[in-house]
């Protein structure tokens, strides 16, 4: 049965990825729900750690694929301290040149669109996300951006 801690850092969760990583990002989430020197890690990027390395990060992913928006594949599972979530999405690289990905960079305005899957898992201590680190299908959404080729 679900406790309430899990209930809980399930809703922390939930208004996380939707105004994080949802289709309009507010900022101040990040202030809100994130602790101070959060990790947030997936494979297409380098890890970023605290909270204005976090929004640099968003800030300058959205600057470059402004109708950015990713949503839940699968309801949220909680367990003790972790949270994990199954998503969806992507963009479309309508602005700036985009160098923050691992495998390469975007010259401007490419209109390359991206859509891929992931799974993330995240932890939380004291009702603020300490970790949240992801496996995301990074191949195809590189194969799609045309920084890898497929075979």
């Amino acid at each position: 049965m679900e406790t309430q801690k899990e209930k809980d850092n399930k809703a922390i969760v939930g208004r996380w990825f939707a105004n994080f990583w949802g289709e309009t990002c507010n900022l101040d989430i990040v202030d809100e729900l994130a602790a101070s020197d959060m990790l947030l890690s997936y494979s297409l990027h380098e890890p970023r750690r605290g909270h204005e390395d976090i929004k640099a990060f968003m800030t300058d992913f959205r600057t470059a694929f402004p109708d950015l928006n990713f949503w839940g594949a699968a309801d949220l599972i909680a367990e003790g301290d972790y949270v994990v979530g199954r998503w969806e999405g992507g963009g479309t690289h309508t602005g700036p040149a985009f160098s923050d990905f691992l495998a390469g960079s975007l010259p401007v305005a490419t209109g390359r669109k991206m859509h891929f899957t992931g799974t993330t898992v995240l932890r939380l201590k004291d009702g603020k996300i300490v970790e949240e680190i992801g496996l995301d299908d990074g191949v195809t959404a590189l194969t799609q951006l045309g920084l890898i080729k497929a075979i």
